[in-house]
């Protein structure tokens, strides 16, 4: 439906890509920079940029501070570093609201507040009923989805990452009842993740009911561009599309693998991913050197600014 004016993406990562250190040069070269992030200091009620800036890597692995951080590094170097208007956004899972803010679709500050409440609502669903995901490598798709529906208990595909990587999450005994029966299927490897909780599982259901009425109380305008969402891999730019994905995102997977498939199809030839971290581009290239394509891998241009 957009294939005719597609041309470049802008694609923003999720949780895992922090580091120590992150954004600091950004915020002390840069007077916008700087001035953004101390207005994220103020809305979110406490100085987030010290404990980025600092050398605790223990410290910003806490979901409240990690996830704040990254879509303040994202935004932050979007609106500050990269100039051009992109043909299409997208984000995986917790770079989703990095995506919409950056293509206006949200305001700074209540993209922001989202990312701060959904953290800690995520936070809160860890604490209280502890889960487990894997990386499960090497194995198509349709016999992770079929082992995790036959396994007892709750383990259901939360990220379709790349071809040849899926994440699966759940209860801790369920998921593990999975990796064995993957494994045994012929998985290259089945990793635990070093996570407390099942994120884009039902045992998210919690945080998703208590971001419902954040989401539906805040404005969300027309994007300048249309966002491939997690829920259905399809590109948008209706806001009540918007709202209603970005709720489901919580307890439904992540299909980053069908978003690039589906932005490839739509003409996309150049992704640039924005924020900390590099893994969405490794990610873009093992799924399109899996793709049979007309168009050669070399002919995609994939970069990164952090």
């Amino acid at each position: 439906m957009f294939k005719k004016h597609m041309r470049k993406a802008y694609v923003f990562p999720g949780q895992g890509s922090q580091f120590p250190g992150m954004a600091k040069e950004l915020y002390e070269a840069n007077p916008e920079a700087k001035a953004l992030m101390e207005r994220a200091n103020e809305v979110l009620g406490f100085r987030i940029t010290d404990i980025m800036f600092g050398d605790s890597a223990e410290d910003l692995k806490a979901t409240r501070v990690t996830q704040p951080a990254i879509f303040l590094h994202s935004v932050v170097l979007a609106k500050c570093c990269v100039q051009d208007k992109p043909d299409a956004v997208a984000g995986h899972s917790l770079g989703e609201f990095s995506a919409l803010t950056a293509a206006g679709a949200l305001s700074f500050e209540d993209g922001l507040r989202l990312v701060a409440l959904r953290a800690q609502a995520m936070q809160k669903c860890c604490e209280a009923q502890p889960g487990a995901m894997a990386a499960i490598i090497n194995l198509p798709d349709e016999v992770i989805d079929q082992i995790c529906q036959e396994t007892e208990g709750l383990v259901i595909p939360a990220n379709y990452n790349s071809k040849g990587q899926v994440v699966i999450s759940g209860e801790k005994e369920a998921v593990d009842k999975a990796c064995a029966a993957l494994k045994a299927a012929g998985a290259k490897r089945a990793l635990p993740l070093p996570v407390s909780g099942a994120f884009h599982s039902p045992l998210m259901e919690p945080a998703r009911e208590e971001l419902a009425k954040a989401i539906a109380d805040t404005p969300f305008q027309q994007p300048v561009c249309p966002i491939y969402q997690n829920v259905t891999a399809l590109p948008t730019t209706n806001p009540e599309i918007i709202k209603a994905n970005l709720l489901q995102q919580l307890t439904s997977p992540v299909r980053w693998t069908q978003t690039v498939q589906n932005m490839l199809a739509d003409g996309i030839t150049s992704f640039l991913e924005i924020g900390p971290g590099t893994v969405l581009q490794g990610l873009i290239k093992r799924t399109i050197a899996a793709e049979e394509r007309v168009l050669p891998a070399e002919a995609i241009i994939i970069e990164g600014i952090q």
